[in-house]
């Protein structure tokens, strides 16, 4: 079978293409015949190293994707050889974990049933971006702590960087569970692409006066926000706070170090957590399984220029490319096609 691998933190000629046998499964583990990788930001930030622990083992890349278990290992029920699944974190803690190749085993925990007609792309597009999405959504102080239509009725969610691949699921997660929803972009296209995803009101965050628009639009406030570069927009994200309200931050995008106003901060009892996917406790993660694959089955989850997040595809032997693409800030998402039927 084919891989990409790497054994060096590097850019993306550190990516090769290498020919493995196909492994067998182990106990409690699936193998997966992959279709298709998705490509997310932790995935060049681990090849790098900006994100690495320890010494370095030789490596396939991307933690999500999507195809068909062929095999089991003990423990596991034969039923399951056939399921159509998606696939989340499959490169952490396991080098040969990677979607970027033809063949993977995981535990059965990660490769989780795709439901209906769903397509393999929209598969490989969940793990992180929705997951993450979905316990941003699910921290607030008295909110949810699952998903359903319904659960977020009443409240007002502020996404910032709505056209990017968690703001869109975050907004379409959003939607999904009723409530007013608002994002912030950089410009026409962004938010054509915003709108496309779901969201109510759309504001560019460049305008001198973006709090104010928000704070027009909602004027009670904005309950939680999930926000992408706290390091830029955390005044902002006070001036929109309502009382109690959380920023749930999982990036770092333009800076890693945070400026906070004190007393606006205190008065609201506002609240900042972190979100980290890798560290969300096992509880929280398994409910994000279950919203996401619900949201999927009832049509909720949509990818696609549509639905506001364009696909970019790449051969797997071309996944130097699809890394280069995500860290050069491509909008929408980008998937790497495996294999095929």
């Amino acid at each position: 079978m084919k891989a990409i691998v790497y054994t060096q933190h590097g850019g993306t000629g550190v990516l090769t293409l290498a020919e493995w046998p196909v492994p067998e499964p182990g106990a409690g583990e699936v193998r997966v015949r992959v279709r298709v990788s998705g490509v997310n930001p932790t995935d060049w930030k681990t090849r790098q190293g900006l994100t690495a622990v320890g010494e370095l083992a030789e490596q396939v890349p991307n933690q999500d994707g999507s195809g068909v278990i062929d095999a089991v290992g003990e423990g596991v029920s034969p039923a399951r050889v056939g399921e159509r699944v998606w696939l989340w974190l499959a490169a952490f803690g396991r080098p040969h974990g990677g979607t970027a190749q033809e063949y993977v085993l995981l535990p059965e925990r990660n490769a989780v049933v795709l439901p209906g007609d769903a397509s393999y792309e929209l598969g490989a597009a969940l793990g992180v971006p929705a997951l993450t999405a979905h316990r941003c959504l699910t921290v607030a102080d008295g909110g949810p702590a699952r998903l359903a239509p319904g659960t977020l009725e009443g409240r007002t969610v502020l996404v910032a960087g709505g056209a990017g691949a968690v703001g869109n699921a975050a907004i379409q997660l959003a939607r999904w569970a009723g409530a007013t929803v608002v994002t912030t972009v950089s410009g026409a296209r962004k938010a054509e692409l915003a709108k496309a995803a779901g969201a109510h009101h759309v504001v560019n965050y460049r305008d001198e006066d973006a709090a104010q628009q928000i704070r027009e639009l909602v004027p009670d406030g904005v309950g939680i926000v999930v926000e992408v570069s706290p390091a830029v927009n955390a005044g902002l994200d006070v001036a929109v706070a309502a009382p109690n309200a959380v920023v749930a931050f999982y990036a770092n995008n333009g800076g890693d170090a945070i400026t906070l106003p004190v007393r606006a901060s205190m008065a609201p009892n506002l609240r900042w957590q972190g979100v980290l996917l890798y560290t969300v406790p096992d509880d929280a993660v398994a409910n994000g399984i279950a919203d996401v694959s619900a949201a999927v089955a009832e049509g909720a989850l949509r990818v696609g220029e549509e639905a506001g997040l364009p696909l970019h595809r790449y051969p797997l032997d071309r996944t130097g490319e699809a890394h280069a693409a995500v860290e050069g800030n491509t909008v929408g998402k980008v998937l790497v096609e495996v294999s095929a039927d």
